[in-house]
């Protein structure tokens, strides 16, 4: 039986993991987790019986593997959820599927709507050349916008950068209202010098061209065949308790199989022996051990991977310090309501808004989301009738000024800058909080990124290591990625396959289409 150790409890080591131990017997699997918690940054904290999700996750995949294993562990709903129920609300409901009412291990179905708050105003995203959109800027700026837009068709800008990324598709004037500023907080970086391919991976197809076709398509024959961008679908899947929930019950899966998972167990030695690794350091509880490996699945952030393995050449070593993160913050806060008018035909419960996310452009703020619980999920919510639960998402790096801020000091900058903006009126009480701290949240697609492919080339020297994951990859994958890049890892394990470039070229084709393989 061959060892196999999987570094990182997150949604690429959990899936790794599962699948390997569901499609064959001869493998001894071993998860090695930092935290005492599994999921990553696909977790749901649980405080005061209430929960956050950290970054927001959305369960819509085009990846049939994908959207298959989700569905296998936790079935979409049969019947309305309470707040379903409780508003008359139209929903998608599956055959003999579950009911959220009489059992917990049941997927929703969710509207998909997210804003920009942008100087008090609500814009649709992505952005929508419609009346909503050309009252809240005037005739003057759509005008601008417009003609702005025509000009970057005629003279699209080489796209070297991601500012001129999104000015090829949406127009300097668009960029500059609603990209620009939320770029520059959530990277730390201006636009102007982040590689494109971030707006090629997280953005793709989308453009107002794109928005246009799926305005114009819905009035077609057929809508329900047609194709659309990542960032326009209309409904997602939720798990009833966030996404912690599915991972959580993975894992359960997983030790059933006979897997074994070890929680606070930090890494710290990568062994090799010539062109293999052959076993495994990690410290737990002030011990160091050392585990043999035959296979190692690796979804650790590569600059800690590198660092680990201690003596590599020297270039490897500089490409690897040199890896940028964004780290993150969220800051919940349980409200009596928000200041935010509910002026949709979408019906939610207390008539708040119907956002899950809105995303704050204003520069004047260090804020760069507000996620909303009881859009995703009201079971996420102990009084979803009473009470409004948000999460402040904020964005900083490991050990600055912001990081090292306590619970309380960013409960206060959140209050205040919520009240800035007219979201809350001043003085409105908070009647709970909680803040989750997450390292190395976002890889980065600048400084040293643009050599990655000679780190790639010096990883894949080795036969048994295996990178997957968002961090283990250096790639801002989405979850669903994430997990496709463990398919492909444990398809060449089982299959007896050396070269790796199925699982680096996850996620890299230009466009992705939500829609599913044939």
């Amino acid at each position: 039986m061959k060892k196999v150790i999987i570094i990182g409890a997150g949604p690429a080591g959990i899936t790794a993991g599962y699948e390997l131990l569901r499609q064959s017997k001869d493998y001894d699997v071993t998860i090695l987790e930092e935290t005492d918690v599994a999921g990553g940054i696909s977790r749901t904290v649980k405080y005061n019986g209430n929960r956050m999700d950290i970054g927001g996750h959305r369960f819509f995949s085009k990846d049939a593997r994908v959207t298959a294993w989700w569905e296998s562990l936790m079935p979409t709903q049969g019947a309305p959820s309470f707040d379903d129920k409780k508003l008359n609300r139209d929903v998608h409901l599956s055959e003999n599927g579950p009911d959220p009412e009489k059992t917990d291990v049941v997927m929703l179905k969710r509207k998909r709507v997210s804003r920009i708050y942008y100087r008090r105003n609500f814009f649709d995203y992505p952005v929508k050349m419609n009346f909503n959109t050309i009252k809240n800027m005037g005739i003057i700026t759509t005008m601008e916008a417009g003609f702005s837009y025509i000009k970057s068709l005629l003279l699209p800008k080489k796209e070297d950068s991601l500012e001129n990324f999104y000015i090829n598709r949406f127009g300097k004037k668009l960029y500059t209202m609603f990209f620009e500023g939320y770029t520059e907080k959530l990277w730390g970086r201006h636009p102007r010098i982040i590689s494109a391919d971030w707006g090629a991976q997280r953005v793709k197809g989308l453009s107002i061209t794109a928005i246009l076709k799926d305005i114009f398509s819905k009035l077609l024959p057929h809508k329900q065949n047609r194709k659309v961008e990542t960032s326009l679908i209309e409904e997602f899947s939720y798990p009833k308790y966030g996404p912690g929930q599915l991972w959580e019950l993975a894992c359960t899966k997983f030790t059933e199989m006979g897997g074994e998972i070890k929680y606070n167990s930090k890494v710290v030695k990568i062994n090799k022996e010539g062109n293999k690794i052959k076993s495994v350091s990690y410290e737990n509880n002030g011990k160091e051990y050392t585990a043999e490996a035959d296979i190692v699945i690796s979804s650790m952030p590569l600059k800690d991977l590198i660092a680990a393995m201690g003596e590599v050449p020297e270039n490897i070593e500089k490409i690897a310090n040199g890896l940028p993160y964004r780290d993150f913050v969220t800051v919940g806060l349980l409200l009596n309501k928000l200041n935010l008018k509910n002026t949709t035909k979408l019906k939610t419960l207390a008539n708040i808004v119907p956002d899950c996310w809105i995303y704050v452009q204003d520069a004047g703020v260090k804020l760069g989301r507000i996620q909303i619980f009881n859009n995703w999920s009201c079971y996420m919510v102990k009084e979803p009738e009473k009470t409004v639960w948000i999460g402040l998402e904020y964005f900083c790096n490991e050990n600055d000024e912001y990081w090292k801020m306590d619970s309380a000091e960013w409960k206060d900058l959140g209050v205040k800058e919520l009240t800035s903006m007219g979201v809350i009126d001043a003085g409105d009480p908070i009647l709970d909080y909680h803040c989750e701290k997450v390292k190395k949240a976002y890889p980065a697609y600048f400084d040293t990124y643009s050599q990655i492919n000679e780190l790639i080339a010096y990883l894949n020297q080795y036969n048994n290591l295996y990178c997957v994951g968002r961090n283990g990859q250096h790639r801002y994958n989405n979850m669903d990625h994430s997990m496709a890049t463990s398919f492909e890892a444990v398809s060449n394990i089982i299959n007896s396959k050396q070269a790796k470039d199925n699982i680096w070229s996850v996620n890299t084709e230009q466009e992705y289409h939500e829609e599913k393989e044939k």
